[in-house]
């Protein structure tokens, strides 16, 4: 995700900086961003001087310290802790004004906030996978986030292409809310031997939606999307209807996570 939402940034012209401490991880950012623009470029959807100008507003860097910024979208782990530790380190080598998103796609963005310099300018800011594709973006206001910071982003996803929703933070803020029964249901019908999870794929595809939830999870990643199930069902007082699903649990206790490690519901190759 965090591969993809700065490849948006940089094809929108902003001087864009991904930062990670895993050298490899980088290695394979730059891969990714060089095919995905040659491929852009083939098919004529941008130029090849619009290829070559966004190779060269994005810059990698492996160090903390080189990450000064406007403004700064983490795509980290799905754990308030880890995500309030980084924002508190970011904290000390930005200015006050610089604004703070998250990309989580269920924690509370106040939970977050809490025992950061200046709260009010952190800001969930929700992509859906793959950045560069989907259009939507929910920008959530915790309880701290000020209206000028979420106008901010608000614009800013204009600016990028997108489709801004505005929401409160309450758990699964919107999509993921919503979703989550696409997801359980369809896992039930697998756990009672109603139908394949290839046929649950197929049937919703044939309806008109774009992916089964299958397919959906593999693409997320299964462990992702086992953590929202978590931490919704946590946040609603463990209500039934949210219940996460065995299946989806005994897909990560055995490392198939979807597409990410060659094997989910389904197989890929993996390289």
């Amino acid at each position: 995700m965090g591969s993809g939402i700065a490849q948006v940034c940089a094809q929108s012209g902003f001087e864009t900086i991904l930062f990670d401490v895993n050298e490899i991880v980088l290695e394979k950012a730059k891969q990714s961003f060089q095919k995905n623009l040659q491929h852009l470029s083939d098919k004529q959807k941008i130029s090849a001087r619009e290829k070559d100008d966004t190779l060269e507003r994005l810059k990698f860097v492996k160090t903390m310290n080189d990450c000064s910024a406007d403004f700064i979208i983490e795509a980290i782990a799905e754990n308030v802790e880890t995500k309030r530790d980084l924002f508190k380190d970011l904290a000390q080598i930005n200015s006050k004004e610089a604004i703070f998103a998250t990309n989580t796609s269920s924690l509370s963005i106040s939970e977050i906030q809490k025992n950061i310099l200046h709260p009010e300018r952190i800001v969930g800011m929700h992509f859906f996978n793959p950045a560069p594709v989907m259009k939507l973006v929910e920008v959530v206001k915790g309880d701290q986030t000020s209206e000028k910071v979420s106008q901010t982003v608000f614009n800013l996803c204009n600016q990028l292409g997108k489709t801004p929703v505005i929401c409160k933070d309450e758990p699964g803020f919107i999509v993921n809310r919503v979703a989550r029964h696409y997801y359980l249901e369809a896992m039930k019908l697998v756990e009672e031997e109603i139908a394949s999870f290839q046929d649950v794929d197929a049937i919703m595809e044939a309806t008109g939606f774009k992916m089964g939830p299958f397919k959906l999870m593999d693409l997320i990643g299964i462990d992702i999307n086992l953590s929202v199930s978590q931490s919704i069902y946590e946040a609603f007082n463990k209500t039934e209807r949210f219940k996460p699903l065995q299946v989806q649990i005994d897909k990560v206790k055995n490392g198939e996570l979807g597409k990410k490690t060659g094997k989910g519901f389904y197989p890929y190759d993996h390289k």
